[in-house]
C-alpha cells in the first residue's frame, strides 16, 4: 500500500513557475514507477510526466516538454514536478500516481498506475 499526498499548487501568472511535490507513505517507495497526470476543466485526465523507479529515466508529454522537470528523492519518499514558463493551458488539477513495473511503452497510460493522490490545483492566469 502506498498513500500519496500532493502539494505546491496555487495561482501563478503566465510565464511563472511552480514546484509540485508528492509525498509517499508506505514501504519500498523506490520500487514504484511514478508519474504526474492532470485534469483540466471539461477535459479527460492526461499524462504529464513519468520517472522510473530509481533509475532516473523520464518521459514527458509534448505539451510540457522543455518546460517541466520530474525528479524523485527516494531517501525522502518524494516525487517532484518543476514547471516553468507556465501557460493558461496548464491550469488543471495535478495528480501524483504510482505503479509497479510499468512497461516503458505504457507509461503514458493512467491504467498502469494503481495508487493516486488527491490532487493539487494549479491555476495559471493570463
Amino acid at each position: 500500500q502506498v498513500q500519496l499526498v500532493e502539494s505546491g499548487g496555487g495561482l501563478v501568472q503566465a510565464g511563472g513557475s511552480l514546484s509540485l511535490s508528492c509525498a509517499a507513505s508506505g514501504r519500498a517507495f523506490s520500487s514504484y514507477d511514478m508519474a504526474w497526470f492532470r485534469r483540466a476543466p471539461g477535459k479527460e485526465r492526461e499524462f504529464v510526466a513519468y520517472i522510473r523507479r530509481n533509475f532516473g529515466i523520464t518521459t514527458y508529454a509534448d505539451s510540457v516538454k522543455g518546460r517541466s522537470t520530474i525528479s524523485r528523492d527516494n531517501t525522502k519518499n518524494t516525487v517532484y514536478l518543476q514547471m516553468n514558463s507556465l501557460k493558461p493551458e496548464d491550469t488543471a488539477v495535478y495528480y501524483c500516481a504510482a505503479g509497479t513495473n510499468v512497461a516503458y511503452g505504457r507509461v503514458r497510460s493512467e491504467y498502469e498506475y494503481v495508487y493516486w493522490g488527491q490532487g493539487t490545483q494549479v491555476t495559471v492566469s493570463s
